[in-house]
């Protein structure tokens, strides 16, 4: 895919074309994240002691086709913290990090730090035991740029875990109430998710990952999954709503068609507001509903 050229990016910053993380408390840690599922977590954790500044925001956009920008850049250069969520998923922002060598910057590449790489499924934020180790690995690194507030940041991680509380419960409840149901999805974002909920995801792996890496899924694996459906042997189809090809529209009708109810879920917040726990929160109980229409 297309992306602006690094060199004048790197032009952009060193003219101060572009402003920095978002205006907060003077003094504060400057924390970039790639995308604003990462950002809201960073937030919570960090309180008034950070400012953070999210990349991907747009819930009507592939964050997988995002192109980084001049005020990206400048974000980059200032940030004492970045977090990515790397595995390929936002490479651009390595290519920032590589254009603005720093040795004041920390960086979080979530992938390398669950011992994942390029090729493996990038949606880290939809493991529920992911978020808990992004979450404390976070807090060590306001720790280690701030030991002054350290107790400051101690507790910002234990209301962080509190406000998880209702995400984790719901979680809880679906599995104790449908785990084994066989669902389907478009593409490989709700793998993580469907196994902590003890989910029988049905779909070939082959047609969910061509999908989310912008690819026509093999012809065996759409004729699969289009049997799957026509045979009612799922329950519900889970969708990603950033991503539409014939393909996936073509499923979602057939689908509808056979009365099998969809469940929409994103990559990026929706709506923008929402806290990442609360986002998640409104997909699950979306899921629960679907899966009670069927009994």
């Amino acid at each position: 895919m297309r992306r602006r050229a690094i060199g004048l990016l790197c032009l952009a910053v060193l003219a101060g074309a572009c402003g920095g993380p978002s205006a907060g408390p003077i003094g504060a840690i400057n924390v970039v994240a790639g995308e604003n599922f990462w950002g809201s977590v960073a937030l919570q954790l960090g309180g008034s002691k950070v400012n953070v500044q999210s990349v991907v925001t747009d819930p009507n956009a592939d964050p997988h086709l995002y192109e980084s920008s001049a005020n990206d850049a400048r974000a980059f250069a200032d940030a004492s913290l970045v977090v990515l969520n790397g595995a390929g998923y936002d490479a651009w922002g390595q290519k920032l990090l590589d254009a603005n060598p720093s040795v004041h910057r920390q960086v979080l590449d979530v992938a390398q730090m669950l011992g994942l790489k390029v090729g493996d499924n990038p949606h880290f934020w939809y493991n529920p035991d992911y978020v808990v180790r992004v979450a404390d690995r976070i807090t060590a690194e306001y720790k280690s740029i701030d030991s002054a507030n350290a107790t400051y940041f101690d507790q910002r991680r234990t209301d962080f875990a509190n406000a998880l509380v209702p995400y984790t419960d719901e979680i809880r409840n679906i599995e104790q109430k449908y785990s084994g149901t066989p669902i389907g999805a478009t593409e490989s974002i709700f793998v993580y998710m469907a196994s902590a909920l003890g989910l029988s995801l049905t779909t070939p792996a082959g047609f969910m990952n061509a999908v989310a890496e912008g690819n026509d899924p093999p012809t065996s694996d759409v004729v699969t999954f289009q049997n799957q459906i026509t045979a009612n042997q799922i329950k519900v189809l889970v969708y990603n709503v950033q991503t539409t090809t014939a393909v996936t529209t073509t499923v979602k009708a057939l689908a509808a068609a056979h009365r099998i109810p969809g469940v929409g879920v994103s990559e990026t917040l929706l709506p923008e507001n929402l806290t990442f726990q609360d986002w998640q929160l409104k997909q699950l109980k979306s899921l629960e509903a679907a899966l009670s229409s069927t009994r």
